[in-house]
Formats: C-alpha cells, sequence, structure tokens
C-alpha cells in the first residue's frame, strides 16, 4: 500500500509539473528573466519529460502484485489488435506532424525567442475525426493491457491527465488560432471518435484558413 500511495503521489507530480511548464504563463516568465533560454526551452522540456518518466515507469512495473484482471482467448486477439492498428495509427500520423517542431530542434536552430508555438494549425485526416489522437491511441495502448494493482493505477492516474490535460492545452490553442480552434471543438470530439462529428477535407481547409489569418492577427498585434 505504501509503494502504490507513493506512485500515486509520484504521478500527481509529474503531471502537475508538466502541465506547469508547459504553460504560457512559465514560458512568459522565462521570457521576462532568462529570454536566451527561451529556444531551447522545448528540448529542455521534453528532456525533463522524459527523464522523469523513467523512474515512475520503473516503479509501476516493479511493484509485485497480483494480477486484476488478463486478456484471454478471443479477447486477447482483440485486445492485441487494437494495440497494432493503435501503434499503426501512431506511425501514420507523425507524416502530419512537424517532429523538428514538436521536439524542439527548430526553435533551438532558428534562435525562436517568442513563446508561442509557431506551428499552423494542420488538421490532418485522422484529426478530422477526433483533437487528439496520439492521446487516443494512448489509452488504447493502457487499457488493453493485463492489469495488477499498480498499472490499473498508472493507467487511471493518466486517462484522467489526458482529460483535463488535453482542456489545458486546448487553451492554448484557443490563443493561437482564435474563432477556427473554436469552431474546430464544436465540430470534432476530444478523445473518442463520433462518427456523426467530424469535418470534411474542405471544411478542414477553411479552418486552417481562418487560422493563418489569426496568427499573422497575433503578430501584427505584438508589433
Amino acid at each position: 500500500m505504501t509503494l502504490l500511495i507513493a506512485l500515486a503521489l509520484g504521478w500527481m507530480t509529474y503531471f502537475l509539473l508538466h502541465s506547469l511548464l508547459a504553460s504560457l504563463m512559465v514560458k512568459r516568465w522565462v521570457e521576462r528573466h532568462w529570454p536566451h533560454w527561451l529556444p531551447a526551452y522545448r528540448l529542455v522540456f521534453n528532456a525533463i519529460a522524459v527523464v522523469l518518466l523513467l523512474p515512475l515507469l520503473w516503479l509501476t512495473y516493479s511493484i509485485d502484485a497480483p494480477v486484476l484482471w488478463r486478456w484471454s482467448g478471443v479477447w486477447s486477439w482483440l485486445a492485441n489488435g487494437l494495440v497494432l492498428l493503435a501503434f499503426a495509427g501512431f506511425l501514420w500520423s507523425m507524416r502530419y506532424y512537424d517532429s523538428s517542431e514538436f521536439i524542439g530542434i527548430r526553435q533551438w536552430r532558428a534562435r525562436e525567442v517568442r513563446v508561442e508555438d509557431q506551428e499552423h494549425l494542420h488538421i490532418s485526416p485522422l484529426h478530422r475525426y477526433v483533437r487528439h489522437p496520439w492521446y487516443l491511441f494512448a489509452l488504447i495502448l493502457m487499457w488493453s493491457r493485463d492489469m495488477n494493482a499498480p498499472l490499473l493505477l498508472t493507467v487511471c492516474m493518466a486517462s484522467l491527465y489526458f482529460l483535463f490535460g488535453s482542456r489545458l492545452e486546448e487553451r492554448k490553442l484557443l490563443s493561437y488560432y482564435g474563432s477556427a480552434y473554436t469552431l474546430y471543438r464544436q465540430r470534432v470530439p476530444g478523445l473518442i471518435p463520433m462518427p456523426w462529428r467530424y469535418l470534411s477535407r474542405d471544411e478542414a481547409a477553411e479552418l486552417e484558413r481562418m487560422a493563418r489569418l489569426q496568427q499573422q492577427s497575433n503578430r501584427i498585434a505584438r508589433k
């Protein structure tokens, strides 16, 4: 029980710190006090996220606990099939992301000192059906595994973080893309696809155009 409490506190601390460091409030504080660090901010942020994640994963899998449930028979085939689809979807979706922007390499090379992300809103084929496809794939991967108590605790806390963290992330996206992202949120579900809520290719292109105009307006306003 003590280890489970320590694990829960560890995940709470990790998620709170992750959200805090990703917030515009902290980025703007760095901009005011240490602007020369801004080009490396995303790289450092990702490095911290990975380094702090490793001991929590180690603790999750090192706690000896009985299995709560195990997928077997046809359910095992279904669970593993979903895992393969999630991996395939993740790999396929990466072609629509700017990986250098996501990692922070582009900002470092360009010596970018602006707080806001500079990548344009890009509504990929998957984003036409769900706003956060990577979170969806992660949920599939997590909930399709055999469960013991520490893993269930980790999965539940991560799922809650995806729910609330995605809302915090979208506050930034609303400030970047304005009414275009508001319309996008109204039309497309956040984590779980719904067949009756999606964007056509032309509708996605129109929202991307609106978002680019909003970004241009934001840049002019800051000058």
